[in-house]
């Protein structure tokens, strides 16, 4: 069955990243494990926090791939030589994916007490004003500008 999108319309041309976005954030959506926290932590600051018991370092990978935050945990399976009367803590592995709004960088990750915890922030965009030289027929080259300004708070 072929799925007719909203975006389909021939007068929403080029919103097919909007759509992109959208899939990735209902496929997400379904998935349980790990659990997670995202927290505010400062005016342009968050931070996920995922339950992650019994990962090390090294079982664990935190990447940034087309601006999605993709958390990859894989454990070493040992159970070859143990013998278990009862199992329940099973050593699986997890893929985490969450949508980043465009401007969001990652400023680190860290784990602490088998809680892995992401940094994410918006920095402040600085306002440019461009001043665009006004010629006359007698100049060839035209001269750009650029100025900082502070932003206004």
């Amino acid at each position: 069955m072929t799925r007719v999108s909203v975006f389909s319309s021939p007068l929403l041309l080029g919103f097919d990243h909007i759509e992109r976005v959208l899939d990735r954030v209902n496929k997400t959506a379904a998935e349980g494990y790990p659990p997670y926290n995202i927290e505010q932590t400062g005016e342009h600051r968050l931070r996920i926090t995922l339950a992650v018991a019994g990962f090390s370092e090294d079982d664990l990978a935190v990447s940034v791939e087309d601006n999605q935050l993709v958390i990859r945990g894989k454990q070493q399976d040992d159970s070859g030589n143990r013998i278990y009367l009862h199992r329940g803590i099973a050593a699986r592995q997890f893929t985490r994916s969450f949508v980043l709004a465009e401007g969001i960088e990652v400023r680190g990750a860290e784990i602490v007490n088998g809680l892995l915890h992401v940094d994410l922030e918006r920095p402040v965009p600085q306002p440019k004003v461009t001043q665009i030289e006004i010629r006359s027929a007698a100049k060839k080259k035209p001269a750009l500008r650029t100025i900082d300004v502070e932003p206004q708070r």
